[in-house]
């Protein structure tokens, strides 16, 4: 729409000119709200009491009518009456289609990001022969691995006294390490030799080729030296071109490394996902990332293939480069996709860090694992061995059924002491090591990198940041006991029994506060620690009071939120401008939205007032016996590990290698199928499915225990395998034929449908819910065929994502949204990515 008039037939009538526009909006915003009429000046949300799910199906009707202009939630929030919107959708519109790609600085080279082809077909013997030959590959591995630790153990087993015993084991668990490191970057050398820009489908013996090799990366030990000065080395070694002076802190590799080049000096700051590649449409495409001399990474960021950023160039947190976008040298850009900010991004002054600074470090990281982990580790196990063959001697001794019981009994008291007894004993470490070590690092310094004050900093993050005591504590009154216990600063607690989530991480809890009254969803990262590539400084960093945090917020220290504040999901927190109080804050980069609506106070009696404290007990007692099922469950599967690779350890003397290797081989279906069976127990009470209550009501308790007590970390081995597939049909998931997953992940499984042939990468996600401070809701999300979820995509509740539809990398699929078939959107929040209607390509 341009300023021309137009032409809207309504009930029989035809209205023409301008105001026909507002009419016709006026009049879909009251059929989607349900009220009589909609004044031009109303307020959406405080006057019509209309929430985001409601203005997300109204942007879809818009959208359904060819003679409207397009409309975003980004467009609702900021222009909230209709008089606004007709305005800005009138003064915004382009004389002419707008080219769907962001703008960039500088022209793209096509040849970096291969043009699409149409869609062919992929057939099922070729799913079936991928699955095959990727199951031979596992075989092979367990086998291998089985053999290789076998003759380890009898080396070190021969050994006679104590000394010898820790130096063989020494020599073995170099040896070991070494092998599990080269194998990665020789496999890549020898089956892909180096990565160039191309195109090849999935479940071909291309891909079968590349998918072993990006599995060995992922689960190679090289992820446990990110952040060191080895890390550079090991991306040189799998063909990256890294200079001097890179810091490296993100803990995944890329995996086509040959098309990664880092300029010197030039820090990646950590959970930024940069792997110069991603699946489009059933079709694998690499392509090239550059980022040049003394540029910035910051965190939870995404850089799509046929990216660059200059020299001296910064790219915010929570950001992300679409291809073809490049950042112009000494420029700051934020926001998905990225733009140039209005204001510096704060930086940290350099200190001395050269090269001898650089090797000393990395030695001693080396002697540290080699010297202490290793051995131990080895020698647990060589314990573990000693202890079952011979309990199995007296078994076999013994000849009767009352000794065959006997290990495993011993077993399953042993388990039992180490399970349960390493809760009480973590959280003793963790009171008492971190506080020592914190005194050498007191906030506000600069120190140099890799030096006393950085390995006691980075002993501080490995101590204090245990997953398995977050997802224990989270989602219960205990959360905040147990945050205060590693150092956080908690204020005057407004307990609700869901103030934390079971993902919380920092970078020092001694430096985290969070306000009175503050709320917060999962998946929050403290970004305590600001850093160079020669220097890192601690600085406080303070959420304000009443504050409701949504899902992957990343909060800078510089964070400039106060008191009474909503931080949507994916929302990238402002670090310049004024304070923001009593608002809410949404997308990438932000923009302001009301701190609440009517729907979400239905339930504020509920957390206040005579009752709160009987609710509360109650979902105390309930969280209680979640936490006891969490434990009872935890265990049994180490239990059942442990059994069953003793079982194997007592047949090695008889069957060999060969008994190690069917141990290996059994352990990941053994997984699968333990976790499947504990997922459907726990649903058979209660199945996952559409609800709005209180956070007091018990459907939500039950709900919370379904996100607890079962895990699906086991299911990343799966990751582009048609095996993972079969797994999510098996929890519940409506799965097409033939969808290609490469990690993807579903919160709530029998809420979502997937339709034939999608494609899923890495880092998305789709999650049926929301809670908004003391409201939950959740309702079904359905993605259909041949659909494309980008890196790092997050899909909310309620959606319909139509045949065709892509969504780009690092996009917010805000909750009741439509995207139309065949159509492109991108962006935090999405809209469409093109200046077509609904973003069609």
């Amino acid at each position: 729409m341009t300023g021309q008039q137009l032409e809207v037939m309504d009930a029989g009538r035809t209205v023409t000119g301008p105001q026909s526009t507002h009419d016709v909006l006026a009049r879909l915003l009251a059929e989607v709200a349900q009220v009589d009429c909609v004044p031009l000046d109303s307020h959406f949300f405080h006057d019509l009491g209309a929430d985001s799910l409601v203005m997300a199906h109204f942007c879809a009707r818009v959208r359904k009518r060819p003679e409207l202009p397009s409309v975003s939630m980004r467009d609702v929030y900021r222009h909230p009456t209709i008089r606004e919107l007709c305005a800005a959708l009138t003064a915004a519109a382009p004389p002419g289609p707008a080219p769907r790609a962001p703008e960039t600085s500088e022209p793209f080279v096509p040849s970096e990001a291969p043009t699409r082809t149409p869609r062919a077909p992929t057939g099922t013997s070729r799913y079936v022969w991928c699955g095959v030959l990727q199951l031979l590959s596992f075989l092979g591995y367990a086998f291998l691995l089985a053999f290789v630790v076998a003759r380890g153990y009898d080396w070190i087993s021969s050994g006679t006294g104590l000394l010898d015993a820790y130096v063989r084991s020494v020599t073995f668990g170099a040896a070991l390490l070494l092998v599990l490191c080269v194998l990665p970057i020789l496999a890549k050398w020898l089956l892909i030799g180096r990565f160039k820009p191309q195109r090849f489908r999935v479940w071909s013996l291309v891909y079968v080729r590349f998918w072993l090799v990006r599995t060995l990366i992922r689960f190679s030990p090289l992820v446990l030296f990110a952040g060191s000065p080895l890390y550079p080395l090991c991306l040189r070694a799998l063909g990256a071109r890294v200079g001097r002076g890179v810091t490296y802190l993100s803990r995944g590799l890329p995996v086509c490394a040959d098309l990664l080049t880092i300029g010197d000096g030039t820090i990646v700051r950590k959970d930024s996902l940069i792997s110069c590649y991603r699946a489009h449409d059933g079709v694998i495409e690499t392509g090239s990332v550059t980022l040049g001399r003394d540029a910035v990474v910051s965190e939870a960021t995404v850089l799509d293939i046929g990216t660059r950023l200059g020299d001296g160039a910064r790219l915010g947190h929570a950001s992300s480069l679409h291809t073809g976008q490049c950042v112009p040298d000494g420029a700051h850009w934020h926001g998905s996709p990225a733009q140039p900010a209005e204001h510096p991004m704060p930086t940290v002054e350099p200190a001395r860090c050269g090269t001898a600074r650089r090797a000393a470090a990395g030695v001693l990281l080396l002697l540290t694992v080699l010297l202490a982990y290793v051995p131990v580790a080895v020698g647990l196990v060589d314990a573990l061995l000693s202890r079952v063959l011979h309990d199995s001697a007296v078994v076999r001794e013994a000849e009767t059924q009352a000794a065959g019981w006997t290990l495993y009994a011993d077993l399953s008291a042993i388990t039992a002491v180490v399970f349960f007894g390493a809760v009480p004993v973590a959280l003793i470490v963790l009171a008492t090591v971190p506080r020592l070590l914190g005194r050498f690092v007191p906030p506000g310094r600069t120190y140099p990198l890799y030096g006393f004050r950085y390995a006691v900093h980075r002993a501080i993050v490995l101590i204090t940041n245990r997953r398995a005591l977050t997802r224990l504590f989270g989602d219960s009154t205990c959360i905040v006991h147990y945050l205060r216990w590693i150092g956080y600063d908690l204020s005057r607690v407004e307990q609700t029994g869901s103030n934390f989530g079971t993902v919380v991480k920092h970078e020092s809890p001694f430096t985290s506060k969070v306000g009175t009254g503050t709320m917060v969803a999962d998946g929050l990262s403290l970004m305590n620690a600001d850093y160079s590539s020669t220097s890192f400084r601690l600085s406080p960093t303070s959420i304000g009071a009443h504050n409701f945090l949504g899902n992957r917020i990343a909060y800078p220290s510089q964070g400039r939120t106060g008191d009474n504040c909503l931080l949507a999901t994916k929302v990238a927190v402002p670090v310049d401008g004024p304070v923001r109080h009593d608002v809410g804050l949404l997308g990438s980069p932000c923009f302001e939205i009301p701190r609440s609506v009517l729907r979400d106070s239905s339930f504020d009696d509920l957390a206040d007032g005579a009752g709160l404290r009987a609710r509360l007990a109650a979902k105390n007692r309930h969280n209680a016996a979640t936490m006891l099922c969490h434990l009872f469950t935890g265990w049994l599967y180490f239990f059942c590990v442990t059994a069953l690779f003793a079982g194997a350890a007592s047949m090695y003397p008889h069957w060999g290698t060969v008994v190690l290797a069917a141990a290996n081989a059994l352990l990941l279906p053994f997984t699968v199928l333990y976790f499947v069976l504990v997922e459907r127990l726990l649903t058979l009470r209660q199945r996952p499915g559409p609800l709005f209550c209180s956070i007091y009501d018990r459907r939500f308790w039950y709900r919370e225990r379904y996100w607890k007590v079962p895990t699906d970390l086991h299911l990343r081995v799966l990751d582009g395998t048609p095996f993972k597939g079969v797994v999510w049909r098996m929890l519940g998931v409506r799965m097409g034929r033939r969808v290609f997953d490469d990690g993807c992940a579903f919160t709530e499984r029998p809420m979502v449908a997937v339709g034939d042939a999608c494609t899923l990468n890495a880092g998305s996600a789709v999650q049926c819910h929301s809670q908004e401070d003391g409201a939950f809701k959740s309702d079904r999300s359905e993605i259909g065929a041949h659909c494309t979820l980008g890196v790092g995509t997050l899909v909310h509740y309620g959606v319909t994502v139509g045949d065709g539809a892509e969504l780009a990398a690092d996009t917010f699929l805000m909750k009741g949204e439509t995207v139309p078939e065949g159509a492109s959107w991108a962006g935090n929040p999405a809209r469409p990515a093109s200046g077509t209607h609904g973003g069609e390509r």
